[in-house]
């Protein structure tokens, strides 16, 4: 086994420059803890950014794919596959919608998303109805469309002329919303939780407003699931606390328990739009991912599995707006379950850094947001340990 050393210095030459990585090299996992090539031990509070909902190798997700990769690993979409088929029927089972297509990442099913969208509206409706509205401070995905919805211009820079007809509003602003519509809007698109944009919890009261717009207008309403679906609210769906049925929506992340798995899920209505060979995906519903999936599915669909989520949420969230009183510079505690979002009033870039150092893994979004994504399988032990490090580091400041 190469040394950590030789590992940075052979990336170093390999790979493009596309990510500031930080001075480890991961080897293995269990449960909520990553373990380097050095043998330091880290508590993994984001999970893979909001992948590994279960948690490192997590004993029937190994086994399920061990036993798939043994028979079948891969055919391709002109035949058949039983795991793809038995997950896409859990999925319609457990959600609102009819139809389930499969991709391998999210921006490539929130790329489905915008194809179905504009496709539906132009054959419904003509040509000139193809605009669609996003939230600022969103995040869709890296494909060049998805980068055009994406309402961050860090994310746009340098990759002009952009596709034309993405429209971005506030997020939570219903009225500067409802003014964005027009004849040309044939979709409205949304995180439930803006992730990215800073954990930032849509209220229930805009999302339903959002639904009843989009239903008297015949506008396509697409919900992002990728980073907060599969029970990362306590819910399965976070847009289920608002009860309401999006029209479409995209998921990703721990859909496939750490294997590259996506789905785009849409009402019959919509669905139909997309007939044989106008769209597809080679590796979409890998049988071997999906094997994985239905393990995750089989959790994060059991309600007393969702109650813990919910239970370890609260407390981290009510021991933050404690530490507010101690702390001047928390502003806000956000969040839903476990996607929470502290929202300081300095920067946080060295905070996540010093927490690096000290074996606790989270991140810094918006530049002042520190944000956590920990396994729905935490324990109270590792909040406790979460607290330890983070309080140490807050002294300091």
């Amino acid at each position: 086994m190469k040394g950590f050393d030789e590992i940075r210095e052979t990336s170093g030459k390999v790979f493009f420059p596309t990510y500031n990585r930080y001075a480890a090299a991961m080897e293995r996992g269990e449960g909520a803890y990553l373990f380097d090539t050095e043998g330091k031990r880290y508590l993994d509070f984001l999970s893979g950014i909001g992948v590994m909902n279960l948690g490192h190798a997590h004993p029937e997700i190994a086994e399920a794919i061990c036993e798939q990769a043994k028979g079948l690993v891969h055919v391709s979409n002109l035949y058949f596959m039983p795991p793809q088929t038995e997950l896409a029927d859990q999925l319609v089972r457990h959600s609102s919608l009819d139809r389930v297509f499969f991709c391998n990442s999210g921006a490539e099913a929130n790329e489905a998303a915008i194809k179905l969208a504009r496709k539906y509206a132009r054959e419904t409706y003509g040509d000139n109805r193809f605009e669609i509205i996003t939230l600022e401070d969103s995040f869709h995905g890296r494909t060049l469309a998805t980068v055009s919805a994406t309402g961050q211009e860090k994310v746009k820079k340098g990759f002009a002329p952009l596709l034309d007809g993405f429209t971005h509003v506030p997020a939570g602003d219903f009225g500067v919303l409802e003014r964005a519509v027009s004849e040309r809007t044939c979709a409205i698109m949304m995180e439930p939780i803006l992730g990215e944009g800073g954990a930032v919890v849509l209220p229930n009261r805009y999302l339903r407003d959002v639904r009843h717009l989009c239903s008297d207008r015949d506008i396509v309403l697409i919900m992002d699931e990728i980073q907060v679906g599969m029970g990362r609210t306590g819910k399965l769906f976070a847009h289920q606390w608002a009860e309401i049925e999006p029209d479409v929506m995209t998921l990703a992340k721990a859909l496939g328990g750490g294997l590259p798995l996506g789905a785009m899920l849409a009402k019959e209505k919509y669905a139909e739009t997309l007939g044989a060979g106008s769209h597809g995906s080679t590796f979409g519903g890998n049988p071997v991912a999906c094997r994985a999936g239905l393990v995750v599915m089989k959790h994060v669909t059991d309600e007393t599995f969702l109650g813990l989520v919910l239970e370890m949420g609260d407390l981290i969230r009510a021991r933050f707006n404690e530490m507010a009183a101690r702390f001047g510079f928390i502003e806000e505690v956000r969040g839903r379950g476990l996607i929470v979002g502290i929202k300081l009033s300095v920067p946080c870039k060295e905070m996540v850094a010093k927490a690096f150092e000290r074996g606790l893994l989270i991140n810094c979004t918006q530049e002042s947001v520190l944000r956590m994504l920990p396994p729905l399988i935490i324990s109270e032990k590792e909040v406790e340990e979460m607290f330890k490090i983070l309080e140490d580091i807050f002294e300091e400041v």
